[in-house]
């Protein structure tokens, strides 16, 4: 199912974040979307997985015009089908790492260790997964946020900035578990960075203005 903004735009007061905003995000499709600091990429992510409001537009998935939704059926959508990795993280400190990880896993009714120790193997986070995060650097709760994304196989994951804490081998290591991942299983990936070499791995790259998204002239 495609992932569809139409005419999305974000306002704070009379002030626009964006506006115009037209995106459809077909499945297995990587989009990498970029611009300057503060033009508003990490609202849009937010819009597109439902968790901010928007102030024109729609948001489709499928048939679900997402902006219909209740807080609650908006919660239930994304436990089903989406993965976000945050540029803050959002781990839960009182849980360990293999927690963390498997929670989406968890809030399904389908626990498995399994998955969960291939996600931190294939991160770099052997050995970790009774650790707390206070216990852990900010590239390790980085891969511990990429891994709870990826670990139940979500039909989008949304990654904000996934690389910007990491070492360029461990980054060119993420990506290509990102890339291999949702492509496995036909999910669509958007990606937000300021990385070159994460942005010239996407089918296409998008860049965020004031007046909407257009191809980056600067990526062909």
């Amino acid at each position: 199912m495609s992932l569809i903004a139409e005419n999305l735009g974000k306002f704070y007061g009379d002030t626009p974040v964006f506006r115009h905003v037209d995106l459809r995000v077909e499945p297995g499709e990587f989009i990498a979307i970029v611009g300057e600091s503060g033009v508003g990429k990490s609202t849009l992510l937010n819009c597109l997985a439902a968790l901010d409001d928007w102030s024109e537009g729609r948001v489709w998935h499928g048939g679900t015009d997402l902006g219909a939704l209740d807080e609650a059926h908006r919660a239930h959508w994304r436990r089903a089908n989406l993965g976000f990795v945050f540029q803050a993280f959002h781990v839960l400190p009182h849980l360990d790492v293999a927690q963390n990880i498997g929670l989406p896993l968890l809030l399904l009714n389908r626990p498995d260790p399994a998955r969960v120790q291939s996600l931190m193997d294939a991160v770099g986070l052997e050995g970790l997964g009774a650790r707390l995060p206070a216990q852990l650097s900010g590239g390790q709760l980085q891969r511990v946020a990429i891994a709870r994304a990826l670990v139940h196989r979500p039909a989008i994951v949304l990654a904000d900035e996934p690389t910007g804490n990491l070492d360029p081998a461990t980054a060119t290591r993420v990506m290509d578990l990102l890339c291999a991942q949702t492509r496995e299983h036909g999910a669509s990936l958007v990606l937000v960075t300021h990385a070159e070499a994460a942005a010239r791995r996407a089918d296409r790259v998008l860049r965020l203005n004031a007046d909407g998204l257009r191809a980056d002239t600067a990526a062909t």
